[in-house]
């Protein structure tokens, strides 16, 4: 029974729970889509407080909304072209979403719903499908040219265009498993360190020292978290970029 009061659950923090009493019960709405409405609600006011004022010299808000709103834009244009204006408000929420779901569960008693697989396969879809969708829609049947490598003798085109279909269709699992992963394994490590300064720490003077060390690892950990949060959302964001580009260009 000690053994099994002392071991270390990981795992428990992922698994759903109902929101908001009977209400969410009926509707099975968990935490999970909790911390979903408010990262878009979050994502709403970041903007809409922040330029509220439309001050000339911005104050700290407007600044951090317009530094925000620079920072995705040149996002865009800079790795789609001209074009990538048209898709700045797609871009601009799918960045910003996933950035605050990232950060809202560094914080105590909140959750990541970013660390489910689910979920960042749902966005990665709506990438996917939306890149595979300009592409037809501006290149026509024409678009089909892309899994077409140029300058390949027409011999090696039966072995090269799988390769190049199977190499698209990957972006499915390589956008959302990095994603989930990386949330996922941080979050592990926290509760892991954060068990064992409570197992060491309640086990006796003699391990105060070693408890001491590991609440030092989960503190920067907690700064490295922050980190790969925001390292997360900006990879998501650019790479979302990269695939309308070649949804564009066709290369």
């Amino acid at each position: 029974m000690a053994a099994q009061k002392s071991s270390i659950d990981a795992l428990s923090q992922f698994q759903l729970h109902t929101a908001l009493g009977p209400l969410g019960a009926s509707v099975n709405f968990t935490q999970s889509n909790l911390f979903m409405v408010i990262a878009g609600l979050l994502t709403l006011g970041l903007l809409w407080v922040g330029m509220r004022p439309r001050a000339m010299v911005p104050g700290r808000l407007q600044s951090a909304a317009e530094m925000a709103y620079e920072f995705v834009y040149s996002m865009c244009v800079d790795t789609i072209g001209p074009e990538g204006r048209g898709f700045f408000p797609f871009v601009f929420t799918l960045f910003f979403f996933i950035l605050f779901g990232n950060l809202l569960g560094v914080w105590p008693y909140d959750f990541t719903f970013t660390s489910h697989i689910v979920v960042t396969l749902a966005l990665t879809l709506v990438v996917f499908g939306m890149s595979t969708f300009v592409g037809l829609r501006i290149h026509g049947l024409h678009w089909f040219s892309y899994f077409v490598p140029q300058g390949v003798p027409k011999p090696l085109l039966p072995l090269l265009v799988p390769i190049e279909m199977l190499s698209y269709l990957s972006r499915i699992i390589s956008l959302s498993v990095r994603l989930f992963a990386n949330m996922m394994a941080g979050h592990v490590m926290l509760e892991v360190f954060g068990a064992f300064v409570i197992m060491l720490g309640t086990a006796g003077a003699i391990f105060w020292v070693p408890a001491g060390l590991s609440l030092a690892v989960n503190v920067a950990l907690i700064g490295f978290e922050i980190l790969v949060a925001t390292l997360q959302a900006y990879v998501f964001a650019i790479l979302t970029c990269i695939y309308l580009h070649d949804a564009v260009h066709l290369h």
